[in-house]
């Protein structure tokens, strides 16, 4: 069931090991998603993920990646950390925290934000909704137990923080997601872009938005986790509809160059270096009054000393998290952070951090990897267009 635990100093309504970090004696097991054994039915090829066993994929990343962009994919993103924040003053609380407009977010809309530390950096991005019953979050599976620690050190007694362990989340990416989604679910088209809305399935309870990770149109679901078997099977019977795994998640967001924390962002990362200062409302800017606000106002204002920039390499060859952007003398004054093939544009593409002088779309630069060297060009994101629905376009 859902971990109910209240805000003030940490510990205080938290349980055992609940939020603790690594268990005693080396690394944890992984945790088993609620779809754990239909994946494993479907042959999916499981790997450890962000404390969870997931696939990585069923019939192959490209074919995965290329039937998402022109049909629709299924993800099980129940790693994902789903919480509630009830309670007097919940939108206030939370927005001492984060960076966007809270407060000022109408029922059923949402917003992506930043959780920030003090020295600007970003220690997760998370989706904020306001729904009827309180504020909705949902933030990364990796980093979900050390945001409730924060979070609880952070929000005020009178503030509930329901850690929703008993809802698993679905993924339905794809240009054809809203026809499969509305056979099952009549009404969900009526949504649009960063909208959300309460539904139901065969008497089950379902949260659904029209959002995702891929930069198509589509849809992400929370389900009970005793109904989401029953509800994948309805999902995959639909003929549009076909179970992705974990890389073609990658390779997608990867075009659609929308960044992974932990990869592309991190404690030491600010917004304006990692090109997000979308996330920080006009308001918040003009007061001034979150989480590393003189760091990121001035970067903002003299800019940063690097950016991340979307690169298109030569050849096929990809490179890889971890190489070097290195100058005429090789020395390395840059660092990429995404890397691979993408199917959608027969090439290799990457996202790195390098000296805001050289973030000019068509800059060439040298990436060093693995004694080689490889030239790449500077080039505006998304690689490949987004396709989201947006109001006054609803299909």
């Amino acid at each position: 069931m859902s971990e109910a635990v209240h805000g003030g100093p940490t510990g205080h309504g938290a349980r055992g090991t609940e939020f603790s970090g690594d268990e005693e004696g080396g690394e944890p097991a992984p945790q088993l998603l609620p779809l754990d054994a239909w994946h494993r039915r479907r042959g999916a090829r499981m790997v450890a993920f962000a404390g969870y066993e997931m696939p990585i994929q069923y019939d192959g990343i490209m074919a995965e990646h290329l039937w998402t962009r022109g049909h629709a994919g299924l993800f099980d993103v129940s790693h994902m950390g789903q919480m509630l924040f009830t309670g007097e003053g919940a939108d206030r609380a939370l927005e001492a925290v984060l960076p966007g407009d809270v407060t000022g977010l109408s029922v059923n809309r949402m917003r992506y934000s930043l959780l920030l530390a003090d020295n600007g950096g970003i220690l997760d991005d998370l989706m904020v909704t306001r729904r009827e019953d309180g504020v909705y979050v949902v933030v990364n599976g990796a980093t979900k137990y050390d945001d409730v620690v924060y979070l609880l050190d952070h929000m005020p007694d009178e503030v509930t923080i329901n850690l929703m362990e008993d809802q698993a989340l679905l993924a339905l990416q794809g240009p054809r997601a809203v026809d499969a989604l509305a056979r099952l679910v009549p009404g969900v088209e009526a949504l649009v872009f960063m909208a959300a809305g309460a539904f139901e399935w065969r008497g089950f309870p379902l949260w659904i938005s029209r959002s995702g990770y891929t930069g198509e149109d589509g849809f992400e679901i929370s389900v009970p986790a005793d109904a989401v078997e029953a509800f994948a099977d309805a999902l995959i019977a639909e003929p549009e509809v076909k179970p992705i795994g974990l890389g073609a998640r990658d390779s997608l967001r990867l075009e659609a160059g929308l960044p992974l924390y932990g990869h592309d962002l991190d404690s030491d990362t600010s917004p304006v270096m990692a090109d997000l200062g979308f996330a920080l409302s006009k308001r918040r800017r003009e007061a001034g009054d979150f989480a590393g606000a003189p760091r990121i106002l001035l970067e903002r204002e003299q800019g940063a000393i690097v950016k991340r920039v979307g690169l298109i390499v030569e050849g096929r060859q990809p490179v890889r998290e971890g190489a070097g952007v290195v100058d005429e003398e090789t020395t390395e004054v840059g660092r990429v952070t995404s890397g691979g093939f993408a199917p959608s544009l027969g090439s290799s593409i990457a996202m790195a951090y390098v000296p805001t002088a050289m973030a000019v779309p068509g800059t060439v630069v040298t990436l060093a990897q693995r004694g080689k060297l490889h030239r790449a060009t500077v080039t505006p994101m998304p690689f490949v267009p987004h396709n989201y629905v947006r109001a006054g376009a609803v299909k």
